[in-house]
């Protein structure tokens, strides 16, 4: 197994560029635009894909009007055949087997290959994932790795096998995420990366020369968000919080409520004001001269202090353990996306996130328990160490329980 930070993937890609990655045809599986974009540099390294395997054309736009997968759309561009499938059955798995491919590769194809289809090429198929494996296993790595509060993860090529993302490690490309970057940012730069990786490890996967390594850890699984998952309940803790509203932008879109309307927040981060002479976090203010001596309600907006001197203006909302979160973006019903100031400065009147408490949907934590269970409402005694703990990274781990049985589930 290779392991890479950027710095030295970077390195490694640019000593390959220019050549080719050897002999051997590939079968490339995958549908969306992280799957293109890795079919694009794919073919740009000269290597023979045979095929493409992607999902059948899909009704895209208020028209509804059927639309090729943009990886289908990259291979009629560039003249290689297409299968379309959403289920690779026996009439499918005779097409690939035809194509006498020396590898499968990959990236979000979003369908099960089954053990004739994984035996098709001679050398088996090849997983682009976007998780440090066994962390992380299923359709969304990238956000649960964030809701999760982790700040690194990473882009891994694995061997695909029976199992949900079990197979040994060909290699892996390390990610430091930043603050404030939405899980579809994160996904972008890991695609990026992985594509790189593809590409340094592929002249080994051809010719066999490959070591892959056996995972090794305790998994964690990551299901695909469901709109409950992205409800902001503005109780919890305000870096709970801000790695709920990251984790699920732009998909199924970070939510929350304003009296009987849904309203749409754009990315978030904590609020980190510079410490002034023996203020507590419980007592900053808002600057608003209608609420500067009233204590700030949990879910209330508010503009913010500068966080330092010369700093622009913020908007935010209390959290449950009486620190902020600093707001990019919102977006009212039936309106666009407005910066958080301009919102802001159009409101008549105070406005409580949140919602009617029996509007507020059922929510699961990371570590598959509900809030109240897992986490009681803070109080002065608990809400400090609570704060410490989630600023340090010590977010609740994803469900360790395993998924039902069943064919490699490919992305």
């Amino acid at each position: 197994m290779q392991q890479f930070t950027e710095d030295t993937l970077a390195a490694a890609r640019a000593e390959t560029r220019g050549t080719s990655p050897g002999p051997g045809r590939i079968i490339f599986a995958g549908t969306p635009e992280i799957a293109a974009t890795a079919l694009r540099t794919l073919l740009r390294s000269g290597a023979e894909v045979a095929a493409v395997l992607t999902r059948p054309d899909a009704p895209v736009g208020r028209r509804r009007k059927l639309t090729p997968s943009p990886v289908a759309q990259v291979a009629e561009e560039a003249g290689i055949p297409v299968i379309k499938a959403d289920r690779v059955d026996a009439e499918v798995t005779a097409e690939l087997t035809a194509l006498e491919a020396t590898l499968g590769v990959v990236v979000a194809y979003g369908a099960l290959l089954p053990t004739p289809a994984l035996e098709a090429p001679a050398r088996g198929w090849v997983n682009l994932h976007y998780s440090q494996l066994p962390l992380h296993r299923g359709a969304a790595p990238v956000p649960h790795t964030m809701l999760a509060g982790q700040t690194e993860t990473a882009a891994t090529v694995f061997q695909l096998e029976r199992g949900m993302d079990t197979g040994p490690i060909h290699g892996t490309c390390s990610h430091q995420i930043a603050e404030a970057s939405s899980a579809g940012t994160v996904l972008e730069e890991l695609t990026a990366l992985g594509a790189s990786l593809l590409m340094v490890l592929l002249p080994d996967l051809l010719a066999g020369r490959s070591t892959p390594q056996e995972q090794v850890g305790d998994p964690s699984y990551a299901p695909k968000l469901t709109s409950e998952d992205a409800f902001i309940d503005p109780r919890r803790p305000a870096a709970e919080l801000v790695h709920r509203i990251n984790a699920t932008i732009p998909e199924p879109g970070a939510w929350t409520l304003s009296g009987d309307q849904r309203i749409k927040l754009g990315v978030a981060r904590l609020y980190r004001p510079e410490p002034s002479a023996g203020a507590a976090p419980d007592q900053l203010q808002a600057t608003d001269p209608t609420v500067l001596e009233t204590r700030i309600e949990v879910g209330q907006v508010c503009q913010l202090d500068p966080e330092h001197p010369g700093a622009g203006t913020l908007i935010g909302f209390r959290a449950g353990d009486g620190a902020d979160v600093v707001l990019t973006s919102v977006q009212p019903s039936g309106k666009q996306m407005l910066n958080a100031a301009d919102w802001y400065r159009g409101l008549q009147e105070t406005v409580l996130l949140g919602g009617p408490e029996q509007e507020r949907p059922e929510q699961v934590l990371p570590d598959g328990t509900h809030p109240d269970e897992a986490h009681p409402e803070p109080t002065e005694a608990t809400a400090p160490a609570a704060v410490t703990a989630a600023v340090a990274g010590q977010a609740p781990s994803t469900p360790s329980t395993p998924p039902t049985p069943m064919e490699e589930r490919t992305r």
